[in-house]
Formats: structure tokens, sequence, C-alpha cells
């Protein structure tokens, strides 16, 4: 038979909330210098040249890849555009 008082213990302990859930952590507003990011890496997987841009239509053929690396590159390239045009 399962204490009560051991099962309340579980609960209350400090990080959780009632039903065992976390709490959220605050996000942190710098997640772009934690990234790992390997410059240059889509580029060279889409046969761009040094020093050219990436057109959006090469963009848009990269992001039906079957590599989830790829497309996870394509979705941070195009942040990466969008952050450039806001500032």
């Amino acid at each position: 038979m399962v204490n009560r008082a051991s099962i309340r213990q579980q609960i209350m302990k400090p990080g959780l909330k009632r039903g065992g859930r976390f709490k959220k952590k605050k996000k942190d507003g710098k997640w772009i210098q934690k990234a790992n990011i390997k410059k240059g890496a889509l580029r060279k997987k889409l046969g761009v040249k040094k020093g050219k841009k990436i057109t959006m239509a090469q963009l848009n053929k990269a992001s039906k890849s079957s590599n989830p690396t790829t497309r996870k590159q394509v979705a941070l390239a195009r942040a990466f555009r969008n952050m450039k045009r806001r500032s």
C-alpha cells in the first residue's frame, strides 16, 4: 500500500506544481548566440557560390527535402532573413 505522506512529498517538491508538472523556465532572448550554427553549410548543400545570395526559390525547394537537418537550416535562414528586414 502506498503511503499518502510520501505521495504528498513527491507532489510538493520544489520546482513542481500539483499534478507533477514542471514550472516553465523563462525564455532567454539570446537563443541565437547559444545556437550551434555552422556558417555556410546550407549554402554548400544548395550549391550556391560564396558571396552569392540564396534565393527564395532555392529555399522553398530545400524546405521539401527529406533531410530534417536541411529543413531546419532553411527555417533558420528564413528567420534570419526576416530579422534583417525588421531592424
